[in-house]
């Protein structure tokens, strides 16, 4: 008999609202993840700080630990530190730093983690990988994906604009993996889930065509619940493909060329998803992102983040060695860094016409 169905990994549950944070001992008790409290909670050192004096009297089963250094020796101190104690669950309460490392070390113990998100910079909050500095660089590493999101839009509101921005920079990044994608089943037969892009791409038409700006409370939720199907996308693909194509590649090469020198996440993928859309011949798209990006203060040429053209073309040449055997425009094209020139001067004369 044909399989007719199949199951979806998903979170068991997903609470965006105002108010949220304040209700998140109730949250997993109703869940039955920790009906008796018995929590480790992994904080930075700065906001969740904060935000432990504000919850701790409500979370008086909670043990705290601070996780906010982004490498992969913090997560596995996190894991082995939370592995001294019994707890009924993780919970990540930061941003993506927090999320990464409690979501690595919940692997490593087999906890469940719960997401708490305070800012809305990246995808991660609800992903199946965990993206850590270690002594090569960064490593993207395969965790299960967070069993719950909660995301209190009044603690949102009060992040800086900067990492709202970035993570609708890293939605609208979805749009280009996914056209990648599907250009690598044509050239090279690779198969396309079509359920992970159908998510991974309406996330990021939602916030291509929302006409809010980030102090916009319909936006935030709208960001987070495409956030939400970015993750689930790449937990049903079981990989990043649905989220990151050449977009991703540019922005990794910018990492591993300018350690020091980096912009935001998303950023950096809104960016490179941009050039890789005009490297594509999707003008009509460029344009479509290019203008969102603009309308929430995000680059879209290389100099607004710190670049000049030679280091940006240095990058788009490196980019497809930070993802071997991954299929996009740039693998399919293999321009030589004079043609990389060219196109990027071509794409800075189209977004500034």
């Amino acid at each position: 008999m044909p399989v007719l169905t199949r199951l979806i990994p998903s979170p068991v549950f997903v609470e965006v609202r105002r108010g949220a944070l304040d209700s998140l001992a109730d949250i997993l008790a109703d869940q039955r993840l920790s009906t008796a409290g018995r929590m480790a909670v992994a904080i930075s050192n700065g906001s969740g700080a904060r935000l432990r004096e504000r919850l701790a009297p409500a979370l008086p089963g909670a043990d705290w630990f601070e996780a906010g250094d982004g490498t992969l020796d913090g997560a596995v101190r996190l894991a082995d530190a939370v592995k001294a104690g019994h707890y009924d669950v993780l919970v990540a309460l930061g941003g993506g730093k927090i999320i990464d490392a409690a979501k690595y070390a919940a692997a490593r113990v087999g906890l469940p983690v719960v997401a708490v998100a305070t800012n809305l910079a990246h995808d991660g909050i609800c992903s199946p990988v965990s993206t850590l500095d270690n002594d090569a660089g960064r490593g993207s590493y395969g965790v299960p994906a967070p069993i719950g999101v909660v995301v209190d839009l009044d603690v949102v509101r009060q992040a800086p604009q900067r990492f709202v921005a970035a993570g609708i920079g890293d939605v609208l990044s979805n749009i280009s993996a996914c056209a990648d994608w599907e250009l690598s089943q044509r050239v090279t037969g690779e198969k396309v889930d079509g359920l992970a892009v159908a998510m991974a791409r309406s996330a990021g038409e939602n916030l291509l065509r929302h006409p809010g700006l980030l102090e916009d409370p319909d936006l935030l939720s709208t960001l987070t619940e495409a956030l939400v199907l970015s993750g689930i996308a790449m937990s049903i693909a079981g990989s990043t493909r649905p989220s990151s194509g050449a977009c991703h590649e540019i922005s990794h090469a910018l990492d591993v060329l300018h350690p020091k020198r980096s912009a935001q996440h998303g950023e950096q993928v809104g960016l490179g998803a941009a050039f890789a859309s005009f490297l594509r011949g999707e003008l009509e798209l460029t344009g479509l992102i290019t203008d969102r990006l603009r309308a929430h203060g995000l680059p879209v040429t290389a100099d607004q983040i710190g670049f000049t053209e030679a280091e940006f073309t240095e990058a788009v040449h490196y980019a497809p060695n930070t993802r071997p055997g991954r299929f996009t425009i740039l693998e399919h094209l293999d321009l030589s860094p004079s043609a990389i020139r060219d196109a990027y001067a071509d794409y800075v004369q189209a977004v500034n016409s």
